[in-house]
């Protein structure tokens, strides 16, 4: 059996949780987080979910500045094409993506910033605002960024 994910689940209501998880699916409407500080596995309800971080490490490193944006980087790599994703609550996350389709719920995304914890991240499309492709979303985070100054 395959080691279980370490996730951080953030969720529509500003609510965080971390922990371990062995049966997270997309397709699937809900899933199981075994919580970091113990206890039994809860339901998550993906419906209430902004986005799911498949992180490396559920510590993290609270002294590291991840970077923002696009940094002199191509229009599209093996892990697919550059999108910048505007969510309901202001926050703005770039990376690429292969499986970004309008017709879905959602959509995994490699950060931009491959030092980054997060090894990758399923967004949920019903918390998200805006999504810009190519050079467009570079536009999207250049705007974005200037805004946050």
């Amino acid at each position: 059996m395959p080691d279980p994910a370490r996730i951080v689940v953030h969720y529509l209501d500003g609510k965080v949780s971390k922990g371990t998880s062995q049966d997270f699916n997309p397709t699937r409407p809900v899933f199981h987080l075994i919580p970091s500080e113990g206890g039994p596995a809860v339901d998550v309800p993906c419906k209430l979910l902004k986005a799911v971080f498949f992180v490396k490490s559920l510590a993290g490193n609270a002294k590291r500045q991840d970077l923002q944006g696009f940094l002199a980087a191509p229009a599209a790599t093996s892990q697919g094409k550059k999108l910048a994703i505007r969510f309901k609550d202001g926050e703005l996350l770039c990376g690429y993506t292969l499986s970004h389709r309008p017709d879905r719920d959602g959509f995994f995304l490699f950060p931009a910033d491959s030092e980054s914890n997060n090894e990758r991240i399923y967004v949920l499309v019903a918390a998200v605002i805006e999504i810009k492709a190519g050079p467009a979303a570079e536009a999207l985070a250049r705007e974005s960024l200037a805004a946050a100054k």
